[in-house]
């Protein structure tokens, strides 16, 4: 029999779990491929015993409305995520990139200009649609009515979108953010200090060593990258804050509030950098050991001997690229002795050759675990990348917009990655790209060295954000972990009044002693000059 003492805790160990294992958490996702990241937490915490509520849009493209995993709240609107709109932005930004291939360095400024505005536009039209689910759910004061008297625990959300911000704010609850972008940019820049002579701005493709030149494009970025982004989030959410809030709120201090922020990265893959005590590091959360290959695609591996294997991926929103270019990588492919596995849907090129696979869907993970996998051609996608470093392989980067050169950019300051330009691709120079990160054995392992460095830690980073979300339910928040600097104008922040009073002061004493010597010049020098006389 165990000791009374030893039953007394074995109790409060059951009771700690018990109040963890029965949270009810209100979810409220970004669709897309950051729902793929939302839901691996969601599947983890169903595990555990949470029950979770998702909020979706009507015409989500990702969240489905029925799961054994959580229960679905749909909102009548058009704030999903269009599959049809999202592919033909695709197909007109890939068009765009092509258009200056042969031009001069004048018109590829010009062309660059123009997808920049296009990605602005997308992004205006995306939030404009979130917005007015929003507005349409908190418009609904039954559906509001039944989340309070459900009384959750907490409120999950990507701060990549307003909405469950502001669900948190107005339900009064805890709120765990899943975030590596908010609609005011990369999170870091929200909530630490982040220095712009060693800290690079987004889509610079800088590292944290910078010449001089590259701190001006550095600093002129965040400028005008700042006020885009405020430009194009706060005319769709700042209206919506003043209706349902009150006029005096500022909805940027909605992303301030986040007990703990759950970073989709870390610093084996980005560069070291401030931060703060709520910010939990879960860099690879989704990745997972690779499991057998079907057996076909085993074959198709196991056929390619020592020379290994080749895989190709540009994620799920480009199914295909202009046939030219697909015959010239169909052409490279085809010059090397590897075996080549590519997720394709387009037009098959007329040169396939013989070692080249094409294949609609991939094991993603399993191929890029698999010991004959020798490098992963990609766009650049914060999960492709996690992966290739979660399982140690080699980088070809065919980036393509958004976070992606930045990412890539990161691989390759870390000597993992060949970087290239779609637009300038022919069948010479991406053979010679994949010839150097097969044959050069530094590329292979400094992505092996990331790998044993992201995996060298106490915790799973899964594990971690579970656990981090079930203190946020036991103690009711973690207000403790915040700092007082959210609260705080740029005024007070950056101490501008402090240095105005002691400078004020330096002044006065100054200006007090002058005054005095002037007084003591005149009584001892000029009154002796009068005196005689």
């Amino acid at each position: 029999m165990l000791p009374h003492s030893s039953l007394f805790t074995f109790a409060l160990l059951l009771i700690q779990l018990s109040s963890a294992s029965g949270g009810k958490i209100l979810v409220f996702p970004l669709d897309g491929s950051h729902w793929v990241n939302m839901k691996v937490l969601v599947e983890e915490l169903h595990a555990k015993g949470h029950e979770i509520t998702v909020v979706r849009a009507s015409d989500s493209w990702y969240i489905t409305e029925n799961s054994p995993l959580y229960t679905s709240v749909t909102v009548p609107s058009t704030g999903g995520f269009d599959e049809k709109h999202f592919e033909a932005f695709f197909v007109r930004h890939l068009e765009m990139r092509f258009q200056g291939r042969h031009a001069s360095s004048w018109y590829k400024t010009w062309n660059r200009i123009r997808m920049e505005r296009q990605s602005v536009d997308q992004f205006s039209q995306l939030h404009k649609g979130l917005s007015e689910m929003a507005d349409k759910m908190f418009g609904d004061k039954n559906l509001m009515q039944s989340f309070k008297e459900t009384k959750f625990d907490l409120v999950l959300t990507d701060p990549g979108i307003g909405g469950g911000t502001m669900l948190g704010r107005w339900l009064q609850l805890p709120l765990v953010f899943n975030v590596r972008w908010t609609i005011q940019g990369e999170a870091h820049l929200l909530i630490a200090p982040s220095p712009l002579s060693y800290v690079p701005f987004t889509a610079t493709e800088l590292t944290d060593k910078m010449s001089f030149p590259q701190r001006i494009k550095n600093m002129l970025s965040y400028i005008f990258g700042m006020y885009t982004m405020s430009q194009v989030t706060e005319p769709h959410y700042k209206p919506l804050v003043e209706k349902y809030f009150g006029p005096d709120v500022d909805y940027s201090t909605f992303f301030l509030d986040a007990d703990i922020w759950l970073m989709r990265n870390d610093f084996v893959f980005d560069f070291p950098r401030p931060t703060m005590p709520n910010v939990v590091y879960m860099a690879g959360f989704q990745c997972k050991p690779p499991k057998p290959l079907p057996v076909d695609l085993e074959d198709f591996v196991q056929s390619s001997g020592e020379h290994g294997v080749i895989m190709m991926t540009l994620g799920t929103l480009v199914s295909n690229l202009p046939q030219d270019v697909a015959e010239e990588i169909a052409a490279a492919f085809a010059q090397l002795p590897q075996k080549v596995i590519w997720r394709y849907m387009g037009q098959r090129p007329a040169n396939l050759g013989n070692n080249t696979l094409m294949v609609d869907w991939m094991p993603q993970n399993d191929l890029l675990g698999h010991p004959k996998t020798r490098v992963i051609v990609t766009h650049g996608g914060t999960n492709s990348v996690q992966e290739a470093i979660y399982h140690g392989v080699s980088v070809v980067g065919l980036p393509l917009s958004f976070d992606q050169p930045d990412n890539l950019n990161r691989i390759r300051a870390k000597g993992g990655a060949v970087i290239m330009d779609i637009a300038e691709l022919d069948r010479h120079n991406f053979a010679d790209a994949l010839k150097t990160t097969i044959y050069d054995p530094s590329y292979r392992e400094n992505m092996q060295r990331l790998s044993r460095l992201h995996r060298d830690q106490p915790v799973k980073p899964l594990d971690l954000a579970v656990f981090w979300i079930e203190y946020v339910i036991r103690h009711k928040g973690a207000r403790h972990l915040q700092t007082h600097s959210y609260k705080m104008s740029w005024f007070v922040y950056n101490s501008i009044d402090v240095m105005a009073a002691l400078l004020a002061v330096v002044l006065l004493v100054a200006f007090s002693c002058i005054g005095i010597v002037r007084l003591l010049w005149r009584i001892i020098f000029v009154g002796r000059k009068i005196k005689p006389e």
